[in-house]
């Protein structure tokens, strides 16, 4: 005699047999197969496999929870996942939990991680050609970025970044115009700016943007601006109000000036090795979900600069526009910068072609 005991699982049916005897266990497997037939058939019991669980990818990103990184990144996570089936996630790893956001380019590149999602002048140094959207005062609205990430001027660098760094962009974050905080006084003027110490991100551009202005800025690493700013190592920086909020500068900072030199677009890169692994149809479902975050991204934007902004305010900041609209600041940057990366970015066509499809003179 033999007794089969079945226990139900999240994986499905196991069984287990109990025999008295020698005798009794020989004449279960001599009738196991049609024993377990009948039962499958009289039942409608299978014993199923164990499901298969999702593959999941790791994305960095440098800002904090909140932020436009992080809208773009819950989007691409709930896009990927539903495109799939399911059968793949990711995991967002937000403030620079993996590592500086230029480390990670070199990460993505060599496949020891599947995404980052970054500053844009942080992967000119790998790529120099998306440096046209770090050059001063080129993208000067919200329709700007996406007519030129969105057009051939964009596509062009998602190729140039596959050949020259190996990491794929796969979707663009918009996140608006980098303005200029910091802890000592109103800043309206280049001549108010002259004995402020700013940090900078190491991208030679706004390095030369800022001389360009009359000081030697600091060059600094993301991850330790706050820090810098809080010791006051550093008096001030430059960022958008949705990341100046997202990483509550207004702790450490307590005038802005709004200007309008770079408008921030931070692509999420993948690992080029990881995407060509990929069946067809799985690189379709990243590109689209790509595709899907760059525009929730462009949507939290519009609806949550100005509340941003306010929020800021509530918090004891006080902004001021620059005098004369700019003026002065936009003629020794483009005057000054533009010529001399000419080259790196392309060559002076490139600039034109993207002042063309803005619909701007060329130079």
């Amino acid at each position: 005699m033999f007794l089969l005991l079945f226990n139900e699982s999240e994986c499905g049916f196991s069984m287990a047999i109990l025999t008295k005897t020698k005798s009794d266990a020989e004449d279960y497997m001599k009738y196991k197969n049609k024993f377990i037939s009948a039962l499958a058939l009289t039942t409608g019991l299978i014993l199923a496999a164990p499901s298969q669980a999702a593959t999941v990818w790791k994305v960095a990103a440098g800002d904090n929870e909140g932020s436009a990184q992080h809208a773009f990144g819950l989007k691409f996570k709930e896009a990927l996942n539903t495109g799939s089936g399911g059968k793949y996630d990711v995991k967002l790893f937000m403030a620079s939990t993996l590592g500086s956001e230029q480390d990670t380019v070199n990460d993505v590149s060599l496949d020891t991680l599947d995404f980052s999602i970054l500053a844009v002048n942080n992967l000119t140094p790998f790529s120099p050609t998306v440096g046209i959207f770090t050059l001063p005062y080129v993208v000067q609205s919200l329709d700007d970025a996406v007519t030129l990430t969105q057009g051939s001027v964009g596509q062009e660098l998602v190729e140039n970044s596959v050949r020259d760094a190996g990491v794929r962009i796969v979707g663009w974050t918009y996140t608006g115009f980098r303005v200029l905080t910091n802890s000592k006084k109103p800043v309206r003027t280049l001549d108010d700016l002259k004995d402020v110490v700013v940090r900078v991100p190491k991208n030679e551009i706004m390095i030369d943007t800022y001389k360009a202005w009359g000081i030697n800025p600091t060059p600094m690493a993301w991850s330790e601006t706050f820090t810098a700013l809080q010791q006051g190592v550093v008096d001030g920086q430059d960022n958008p109000y949705v990341t100046v909020n997202a990483m509550k500068f207004y702790e450490v900072q307590k005038y802005v000036t709004n200007i309008r030199y770079i408008f921030s677009i931070e692509p999420m890169i993948m690992s080029e090795q990881l995407f060509q692994s990929l069946k067809p149809d799985m690189q379709k479902v990243v590109l689209d979900a790509g595709l899907a975050a760059t525009k929730a991204s462009e949507t939290f934007l519009i609806e949550n600069e100005a509340k941003i902004r306010q929020n800021l305010i509530q918090h004891g900041m006080k902004i001021v526009d620059p005098a004369n609209g700019e003026k002065e600041w936009i003629e020794r940057a483009t005057g000054q910068v533009w010529p001399k990366y000419y080259d790196s970015i392309g060559g002076k066509d490139k600039l034109n072609k993207a002042l063309r499809a803005l619909g701007r003179d060329e130079v």
